[in-house]
């Protein structure tokens, strides 16, 4: 097994010591078009829950919870299963099937008749929607230098982030006009399916991870995949990844225990079940506290937009320092921010106070997640590396599931400052378990 890891890392190294080439920029941009309508479809339940709690739908509570949680009930079963293919089979030829599925599933949740089919769909949807975030991320931690691995990811997350903003907006625009005598939520729908099926098509022009490929004992395929980045366009030159010591090998040996790995996983997932809590739960109800507080649809869905602007914003401004930041720093550092924007949100009136401190929730949302997605990646090795991550998702998923079943109704009877105690609350369990969780891997080579 030693000379396993002796004989991975050769392909590991070549990789690490690559300039930025076209072939990864155009690795990046594929996975943040992907991720843009995977936000898109995301971001669609903030409108659904607007939507149908006004006139002509008025769904019951119980149907308006299910609705906005059954997307994250889809993505418990799909983020663990699609891990385990990725890891099995590729991390792109998954990618690729998930975007496919997704568009699918967008179609026919267009033409869905009720809530209770249009429930169903989305729960199909959540199935891809659940997985591809972790395996991009565990895609670009393959393929990335390490020296700019979380700027580059970051900045990913940054451009994919419009997606959200940009389907609301085209929701909020095609209200009043129901082309074709068709309801504005269904041609959001549209355009999720059909931006999801051109992104899945782009993706079969992208080489499958060179490590893992050889760390699946495909020397050929991989050091293929590997000569496509070699051979690639010099955009940049980056600093060299830090010296590998000599008993490496032995070190990879050691956090590759199953033990080790458990503990490991263990903590991750915790943070993984807390964040939706806050990350989630936030943006979706985030229209149904608007609207308690008496605010028209038209403007509800405008704030909304606005709000959903924060991720490009901070993510964008945060990626050029992110390798030089410890990453369990920047989680609490954001858990922190989150709580006293979202307490400004709570107790506001004022449409300026409520846009801004939405803005700022947005802002530390998006790093957050985005952190915590680079952190947990980075702390596996390439074996297991998706199935691990999607596997952790998939408990972030367990608590979107259970956020807006049980706040939605604490909203409805208690209002939103006893919503956002509960939120407040799981971002300081997350900070307190940050103090125990492992350091980060920022600027290091991954195993």
């Amino acid at each position: 097994m030693l000379q396993r890891v002796v004989d991975e890392a050769a392909i590991a190294g070549r990789m690490d010591r690559l300039p930025l080439t076209a072939m990864h920029v155009w690795a990046l941009g594929l996975c943040a078009l992907g991720f843009a309508f995977d936000l898109l479809e995301i971001g669609l339940g903030s409108a659904l829950a607007p939507v149908f709690s006004t006139p002509p739908h008025s769904a019951r509570t119980d149907q308006l919870s299910l609705l906005l949680a059954a997307v994250y009930l889809g993505a418990v079963v799909g983020a663990p299963l699609l891990g385990w293919v990725a890891d099995r089979y590729g991390r792109r030829s998954t990618m690729i099937g998930l975007l496919l599925w997704l568009a699918v599933t967008s179609f026919g949740a267009a033409g869905a008749p009720d809530v209770t089919q249009l429930t169903l769909l989305r729960g199909l949807s959540g199935l891809a929607l659940g997985a591809y975030p972790p395996l991009m991320i565990a895609y670009l931690t393959d393929l990335m230098p390490p020296r700019r691995r979380g700027t580059l990811i970051f900045v990913v997350v940054a451009v994919a982030s419009l997606g959200a903003p940009a389907g609301i907006l085209l929701l909020r625009w095609l209200t009043p006009l129901q082309p074709l005598d068709i309801e504005a939520w269904r041609w959001a729908f549209v355009a999720g399916g059909t931006g999801a099926a051109i992104a899945g098509l782009l993706f079969l022009t992208l080489p499958e991870s060179a490590r893992w490929l050889e760390a699946e004992g495909r020397e050929g395929a991989a050091l293929k995949a590997c000569r496509r980045f070699e051979r690639s366009r010099v955009l940049l030159r980056l600093p060299q990844p830090d010296p590998v010591p000599e008993e490496r090998p032995a070190e990879a040996l050691e956090a590759a225990r199953p033990g080790r790995l458990v503990r490991r996983w263990s903590l991750v997932g915790g943070l993984f079940l807390l964040s939706p809590w806050a990350t989630v739960a936030f943006p979706l109800l985030s229209g149904a506290v608007l609207t308690q507080k008496g605010f028209k649809l038209s403007d509800t869905l405008l704030y909304v937009a606005l709000s959903m602007c924060g991720p490009f914003i901070g993510t964008l401004l945060v990626a050029g320092m992110i390798d030089s930041i410890e990453r369990r720093k920047a989680l609490t550092v954001s858990a922190v921010a989150m709580v006293a924007s979202g307490a400004c949100f709570a107790v506001s009136d004022s449409p300026a106070w409520l846009i801004v401190s939405s803005i700022v929730f947005g802002v530390f949302t998006s790093l957050y997640v985005s952190t915590l997605n680079v952190y947990g990646a980075e702390l596996f090795p390439t074996r297991s590396r998706a199935s691990s991550i999607a596997g952790a998702w998939a408990l972030n998923r367990v608590g979107a599931v259970l956020a807006p079943l049980l706040l939605l109704p604490l909203l409805t009877m208690h209002g939103p400052l006893s919503m956002f105690a509960v939120i407040a609350a799981t971002l300081v369990a997350s900070a307190v378990l940050l103090l125990v969780a492992p350091p980060g891997q920022q600027r290091k080579a991954v195993a």
